[in-house]
């Protein structure tokens, strides 16, 4: 089985899941976002974000193909890029931190540990460019895929509690507080990807 992880562009943005990919959720304060969903503008909104994202920061996303199927995806981005994120109660999020702002392992995919890769990959890219954490706001009260991820999966991949709440605590990865950290990415990414090619090093634009 195949398995390979890309940098989210615009040109595979198309293969993300339908409602992700018209999602603007994060991207956009409440009040624009309603506008966008009503105006029918969401996609457009989308593929904005993302591209001045990628022309002012860099990357701020990976696709996960099984067997050249996409499998799932991750998105994240510096907290100034996420306009909703103020609205949480538990919000800001760290100055030093990169926000986790949502994933996705699609049906049939799941259970295979590709969430947990993705964490990871998000990990061995933010050292590179020399980041100190990742930061999310997790769902206490998860029962299905929407865009606020399982306060239970972020636990369970490393993340810690910072800001406690009982429906939207704010969690955190430190990046550089266990060394093994980027060994373990390494490792974890060597038996997922075999042979596959490396991504080259990424460098702060």
């Amino acid at each position: 089985m195949g398995r390979r992880l890309v940098p989210l562009t615009l040109d595979n943005l198309p293969d993300l899941p339908q409602r992700c990919r018209t999602c603007v959720f994060w991207e956009l304060d409440p009040v624009s976002g309603e506008a966008a969903v009503k105006g029918g503008t969401a996609d457009q909104e989308k593929e904005a974000w993302i591209s001045a994202v990628l022309l002012d920061w860099g990357s701020c996303g990976r696709v996960v193909y099984v067997d050249d199927v996409p499998a799932g995806f991750v998105l994240y981005a510096p907290p100034a890029y996420v306009p909703r994120a103020t609205a949480f109660p538990t919000s800001p999020v760290s100055p030093d931190a990169v926000q986790l702002i949502t994933a996705l392992i699609v049906p049939g995919h799941q259970g295979q540990g590709l969430g947990r890769v993705l964490v990871q990959t998000v990990a061995k890219d933010l050292l590179r460019r020399g980041f100190r954490a990742i930061e999310a706001f997790g769902d206490a009260r998860w029962k299905e895929p929407a865009c606020l991820l399982p306060a239970e999966h972020l636990l369970s991949v490393g993340f810690k509690t910072v800001r406690p709440h009982p429906v939207y605590p704010r969690l955190r990865l430190e990046l550089r507080s266990t060394l093994s950290w980027k060994e373990d990415v390494e490792l974890a990414l060597d038996r997922l990807l075999g042979g596959v090619k490396k991504e080259p090093v990424l460098r702060p634009l």
